[in-house]
């Protein structure tokens, strides 16, 4: 398979991304990667050229550009060269950590939509301290920032699938990311999609699910907007960050009983750390665009690129999008 790589998406590009590649390469010999972007600046960081290829770009987009401006107007850019390519079929999928609402943008106008999804949504994967399984999904987190009942209902629809297909789990547990758990809870969106996802067949709806609650394992789907979801995503990474630099701090600004403490606790630490890095299980999947997609954090390092690929080839090996495809035609006609 092939993936194409917006080389100089990222807050790192293309240092980490080509570092990533290269992991991931050596990991899985079935994948081609072509990287897109400034050719003298990517080969500064490659080391082995095996099954990569270099399609040398005159410009990237930034992180602070408008996005669907700058898909229009930057049309030899890094990201719309490489989403060019999965649209002609010279590439089966595509990886960015750069600018989301851009690639948003390249993903719907150049790759386009599966047919019958009105939005796709941004997908990922968060750690679930409680219960099995040990992690759940949540969309949308960043595409839309605001969304109609038909919309949260697709979302819905999309998480089933992606928890079932992707994640192994029988019948998954859809929640309503709300302001309280009691039914009647929420603004007149929220309310009405409460009803139509409980009035739905194919969803096992638990009901609405408060922010609070998001961690606990109480739901193995979250659906939630856009812009609700994008901020819990980023307050949830920036409180366990915060949290483990205060241990952390506390410490090492504390007297030596506790450091002698803090020693003998650091392998509980690490297994805390992984436990809340949601980058190992890859990116922020775009959902409902006719082929694989996948967002990693604009900060990402090597490994969290590495981690993003390997999703991106599980994706492609599994079929999904076609998959997705069949799913979605075969369902009844969502609310308006």
């Amino acid at each position: 398979m092939k993936l194409a790589i917006d080389a100089m998406g990222g807050d790192y590009a293309p240092e980490k991304i080509v570092q990533g590649v290269e992991l991931a390469r050596d990991k899985y010999s079935d994948v081609k990667f072509t990287l897109f972007g400034k050719e003298d600046q990517i080969k500064k960081y490659l080391n082995n050229g095996e099954r990569i290829t270099i399609v040398h770009t005159d410009s990237e987009i930034a992180m602070g550009d408008e996005p669907v401006r700058a898909v229009r107007q930057k049309k030899t850019s890094s990201l719309v060269l490489a989403a060019q390519a999965v649209k002609e079929g010279k590439a089966d999928a595509l990886f960015s950590a750069g600018n989301t609402g851009a690639l948003l943008a390249a993903s719907l106008f150049i790759i386009g939509r599966i047919k019958g999804i009105d939005r796709p949504g941004m997908t990922t994967t968060l750690p679930a301290l409680e219960g099995s399984p040990d992690s759940f999904t949540m969309l949308d987190v960043g595409a839309n920032a605001e969304s109609k009942v038909k919309n949260l209902q697709q979302f819905a629809v999309l998480g089933n699938f992606y928890s079932s297909n992707v994640m192994g789990v029988t019948n998954p547990r859809i929640a309503l990311l709300n302001n309280g758990a009691e039914e009647d809870k929420g603004d007149p969106l929220h309310k009405e999609t409460y009803q139509v996802l409980k009035d739905d067949p194919n969803l096992n709806f638990v009901g609405n699910i408060e922010s609070r609650e998001l961690l606990a394992g109480k739901a193995d789907v979250v659906v939630t907007d856009g812009f609700t979801g994008n901020a819990v995503l980023k307050n949830t990474e920036g409180t366990a960050l915060s949290m483990l630099k205060l241990i952390k701090h506390t410490i090492l600004d504390s007297g030596v009983q506790v450091k002698l403490g803090g020693m003998l606790l650091k392998p509980a630490f690490k297994v805390i750390q992984d436990k809340m890095d949601y980058s190992k299980h890859g990116g922020a999947v775009l959902l409902g665009v006719k082929a694989p997609v996948v967002k990693a954090h604009g900060s990402s390092n090597e490994i969290q690129v590495s981690n993003a690929l390997r999703q991106l080839r599980s994706m492609v090996k599994s079929n999904l999008t076609q998959n997705l495809a069949d799913y979605f035609a075969a369902r009844p006609t969502d609310k308006k």
